[in-house]
C-alpha cells in the first residue's frame, strides 16, 4: 500500500468546471464584443475628458456639451443606457 493514496476511492475529483457558462449569456447585438462601458467610445471619452481638463471648474458642463451629447450618443449606440 502506497502513502499517497494512489486508489482513486481515496482522492475527490470535483466535477465543476474553472470557465463561466456563457451558453445561456444573451448577446447584446449592439454590443457583441460585450465592450464594458470603461472601454466603449475611447474616441469621444477622451475628447470629453480633455475638454474637462481645460474648462475652468464649473465651466465644463457648459464648454463641453458638444463632447458630452457625442459621448452620451456613442454609448447609446452600443446599447448602454446613459
Amino acid at each position: 500500500m502506497s502513502l499517497l493514496g494512489s486508489s482513486s476511492e481515496n482522492s475527490p475529483v470535483s466535477t465543476r468546471s474553472n470557465t463561466p457558462d456563457t451558453s445561456k449569456t444573451a448577446v447584446n447585438p449592439l454590443n457583441p464584443q460585450g465592450l464594458k462601458p470603461c472601454c466603449a467610445c475611447p474616441e469621444t471619452k477622451s475628447k470629453r475628458d480633455d475638454c474637462f481638463l481645460k474648462s475652468a471648474p464649473g465651466e465644463g458642463d457648459v464648454n463641453c456639451r458638444e463632447f458630452i451629447e457625442a459621448h452620451k450618443s456613442c454609448m447609446r449606440g452600443y446599447g448602454f443606457k446613459v
